[in-house]
């Protein structure tokens, strides 16, 4: 395995950091600023001026839908392990890979749209994605039942003539409060009967059909992420054509599967970048700080934790970069120990580097007067996002297990759960 950046990648990434620092970092406090304007006036669900100012410099700039590889809609999208390095640049600043159409739960479902969609899909809801004129969201994880196991899903996809009637409740929908979200990917049970990976459909439903309700936003420790949010929907008696189902009936779990492979490793090369914003922070604060006669940098406790630090984003990194070529080279299914892996280990390892960061920035560290706090939030929840923890943990080692009992690999599934 080589992960040495060919020049192409080399050329992008020179052009991303350089793009970072006249447009995004000088643009951070302006973010936040806009948003707060708009909760002031009593709305924050309005799409900010900032990103929708740098979206056509960064499409100039040549660094849009880079993360969609092999569609002949987005040619300039990049292998995984070609975008691997740029991911990780973007998660630098949370706000920033929508600056580039490159954010979830946009690029997941953009992605499930060119593998799994129809040219009509295509031509109706992939193509204004991909120009960012649009927004969408995927909605699988339910309130009433444990959606770290996706088969308890209990929204029903049910045919009546020529349409699929939709019944159900759904939450934890990113991106759903944007105004411009105008498409759900819906996962539901068609055949409650059917094979316990049989049940699943996923069905493509405009958020603007009769029947659909948002609810309410939820909070992520206190933040509410406008204005993209995390939104309850009702479903109620919605009605959409027969024509609007992925692939037929039955096969949402596959989808969900090859779905969520691409939509995990993009996080977690997100967490490395945000881990290595961190980690600048965190020096940068403990060469300038001093306490008890010595700056901060020259306390052991803190040398010991950038040490530890900078190991664990390397080991991250390394883990990701792996994962990411057997994807492109061997594929999801085969690399779906490696996904596990990473999903596991980047979350983890980016709240232990931001918590070292707010430890040494003191009452600073859990205000927003750094992106230390929001940061730590994003992590702490992607802990459950794409999957829990725990489950991916059992997935691997029950692959890790089929190894020693010589049981068929493909007797165990990747976990299939909320995604984003």
């Amino acid at each position: 395995m080589n992960f040495d950046y060919s020049p192409k990648v080399d050329q992008l990434r020179e052009r991303l950091l350089a793009f970072f620092d006249d447009h995004i970092y000088p643009n951070e406090k302006r973010y936040h600023q806009e948003i707060e304007a708009n909760r002031r006036a009593g709305n924050p669900w309005i799409p900010t001026q900032v990103i929708e100012e740098l979206k056509p410099k960064a499409r100039d700039a040549g660094l849009w839908n880079l993360f969609l590889p092999h569609s002949e809609r987005a040619p300039e999208g990049l292998s995984n392990l070609e975008y691997a390095p740029l991911a990780e640049i973007m998660g630098r600043v949370y706000w920033a890979s929508e600056v580039f159409n490159c954010s979830a739960p946009d690029t997941g479902n953009m992605e499930t749209l060119e593998r799994y969609g129809t040219e009509h899909h295509k031509d109706r809801w992939l193509a204004p994605l991909l120009r960012g004129e649009i927004r969408s969201a995927f909605l699988m994880t339910e309130p009433e039942v444990a959606s770290s196991d996706a088969t308890n899903i209990q929204c029903r996809i049910e045919r009546d003539g020529d349409d699929y009637v939709i019944n159900g409740t759904k939450w934890w929908s990113s991106g759903a409060g944007d105004p411009r979200c105008a498409l759900y990917i819906v996962m539901g049970k068609t055949n409650p009967d059917a094979g316990r990976h049989e049940q699943q459909s996923m069905v493509l439903v405009p958020a603007n059909t009769p029947g659909v309700t948002v609810k309410r936003h939820l909070s992520v420790f206190g933040y509410d992420d406008a204005p993209h949010g995390h939104m309850e929907i009702e479903l109620k008696d919605v009605h959409v054509p027969v024509e609007n189902i992925l692939l037929g009936e039955g096969r949402g779990f596959e989808i969900a599967q090859g779905r969520l492979g691409p939509g995990r490793i993009h996080h977690c090369m997100r967490s490395i970048g945000a881990a290595e914003r961190a980690l600048e922070l965190m020096c940068q604060r403990a060469i300038a700080r001093t306490a008890f006669g010595k700056t901060l940098a020259q306390q052991t406790v803190t040398q010991e934790r950038i040490a530890e630090a900078r190991c664990s984003i390397e080991q991250a990194r390394l883990l990701t970069l792996k994962a990411a070529y057997m994807m492109d080279t061997v594929g999801n299914k085969v690399a779906k120990a490696e996904i596990a892996m990473i999903k596991i280990v980047a979350p983890n390892m980016a709240l232990k580097v931001i918590d070292w960061a707010m430890q040494v920035y003191g009452g600073m560290g859990v205000c927003d007067d750094t992106p230390l706090a929001y940061m730590w939030a994003g992590q702490r929840t992607l802990r459950f996002a794409d999957g829990p923890d725990e489950v991916h943990r059992n997935s691997l080692a029950k692959l890790e297990l089929a190894r020693h009992l010589k049981l068929p690999a493909g007797s165990v599934d990747m976990p299939v759960t909320r995604g984003s």
